[in-house]
């Protein structure tokens, strides 16, 4: 079983060579078969968390640990638990869905085998990231999905897209050097750069953890993103293509989530006690500027792209909190705010497709002129608010509740304020439903019904939304065990 952990990496790695090597047609075709096999060795992976052996606050199902570089004491490490698990299978799915959208649709200027090709390596970057248990070793799996987004935005973009690909590779250049230097500081401070060894502080000094957690917070919040360092994502959104946006909300921006946890809490925790207070009031600032941003917008797109920005202020406010419902509420929103976002970029790129403008003062009459589209994207976007039964709820008031559980006069304002900036949500979503579903005719779609390759896409993300809204436990009850034991030892 262990085996799978390399084959997971391998098989979209071959993907992307045989997309590339075959003729345009069979190169797509040939990518989503491999998308497929992916996920469908993803899967398997999964085990029940009380099987997990150890004492140590990571604790694998499934590890491969080899030398990879003798001489600098790096290892090819390798592991899945219930924290990394539900991003993995995520991240499978929705790179198989966006690659099987290729077989229907590529955006100008075509080429569709060399956009799979990058989508795929992009997937091998972001599962690494989720998989590797070595300091360096997530380090370089971090930085894989750089050069493939930005030319990803930057050849199949907008009419803006070498200004949003800039912007897009310069953000994430200035997260890498302080990811760098934070990763550096701990490896030469502790003497080894295994997470499963480092977690809970490995005996580093109490200043130690706090300049690598600022180093390593800061790098993560420009991924995440987090207010002030979001700016690159609307326009990164707005211009990317339909699957480019999907990948890029959907599982890229958890890279960064997920590595505060992994990395940030777990390995620094000192830091991240330290840094609590402020990385909560950010996050709340980020919830309340994110919607209010979104109240103002005109274009389909960049209002999704500012939800995720308030959005997943709630994923890093649970973050925050250093508590065992926080973190649970981290990453079920996480998993939600994948699913709901990535359906509702889809649902973007089809309007845009069809009216042939993102122009929400032009896109009115939906529910008349596509009712089928209207009523997918009405569910998306009740998802979206937080309409309890869906998935996009859980997150958000675990989040919520975990701060007014800190207690005291801060965690409790940010607390309150977090559920006023979820309000504003549904008044966002009400308002974009408003306009695009209810509001006057403003022309034709081309065409108005729905494709059958749009139908067998959307449907496994419709079904998620509402299966996790129904079954919280199917991602709380695979990382209850294993977030317990992470704020044991870290004892937050």
């Amino acid at each position: 079983m262990n085996a799978l952990l390399v084959a997971v990496l391998v098989v979209p790695a071959i993907g992307a060579v045989g997309a590339v090597a075959l003729p345009d047609r069979a190169g797509r075709l040939a990518g989503t078969v491999a998308a497929a096999v992916a996920l469908v060795l993803a899967v398997p992976l999964y085990r029940d968390s009380w099987f997990a052996y150890g004492s140590a606050a990571v604790r694998p199902w499934y590890e491969m640990d080899v030398s990879w570089v003798p001489g600098l004491d790096l290892r090819f490490h390798l592991g899945v638990d219930g924290v990394s698990y539900p991003l993995i299978v995520l991240t499978a799915l929705l790179t198989l869905l966006c690659c099987a959208f290729t077989l229907w649709r590529v955006p100008e200027p075509g080429r569709g085998n060399t956009l799979v090709a990058l989508l795929l390596v992009i997937e091998v970057g972001i599962l690494g990231t989720f998989l590797a248990l070595d300091l360096v070793l997530f380090f370089i799996f971090f930085e894989v999905v750089l050069l493939p987004m930005y030319a990803v935005i930057a050849i199949w973009g907008g009419e803006g897209k070498a200004h949003a690909a800039r912007k897009f590779v310069l953000y994430t250049l200035f997260g890498s050097v302080l990811l760098l230097v934070g990763v550096f500081t701990v490896v030469v401070s502790a003497g080894t750069a295994d997470i499963v060894a480092l977690t809970g502080g490995f005996e580093l000094s109490r200043n130690t953890q706090i300049a690598a957690f600022i180093l390593l917070a800061i790098a993560f919040a420009v991924k995440s993103p987090l207010w002030p360092l979001h700016t690159w994502l609307p326009d990164a959104h707005t211009q990317a293509p339909t699957v480019g946006s999907v990948i890029l909300a959907g599982v890229l921006l958890k890279m960064g989530t997920y590595g505060l946890i992994r990395v940030g809490v777990g390995v620094t925790p000192e830091g991240a006690r330290w840094a609590a207070p402020a990385l909560g009031v950010l996050a709340v600032a980020a919830i309340v500027i994110g919607s209010l941003v979104c109240l103002a917008q005109t274009e389909l797109k960049r209002l999704i792209a500012y939800s995720s920005v308030g959005h997943m202020g709630f994923v890093l406010l649970g973050i925050a909190t250093l508590t065992a419902t926080g973190l649970q509420a981290a990453l079920i929103g996480n998993v939600a705010h994948g699913v709901i976002t990535g359906l509702l970029f889809f649902l973007a790129g089809a309007i845009k497709d069809r009216a042939h403008t993102g122009d929400l003062t032009r896109l009115g009459g939906l529910r008349e002129r596509s009712p089928a589209l209207a009523g997918i994207l009405g569910f998306a976007a009740i998802a979206s608010l937080g309409l309890p039964g869906l998935a996009g709820f859980w997150g958000e008031a675990f989040a919520v509740v975990a701060a007014l559980y800190r207690g005291g006069p801060l965690w409790t304002t940010l607390g309150v304020v977090a559920a006023a900036g979820g309000a504003l949500t549904a008044a966002y979503f009400l308002r974009l439903l408003r306009r695009v579903t209810h509001g006057p005719a403003a022309g034709a779609l081309e065409p108005p019904g729905l494709a059958r390759v749009e139908v067998l896409v959307w449907a496994p993300l419709v079904v998620l939304a509402l299966v996790l809204g129904l079954l919280p436990a199917l991602v709380l009850g695979m990382s209850d065990f294993p977030i317990n034991v992470l704020t044991s030892v870290v004892g937050s």
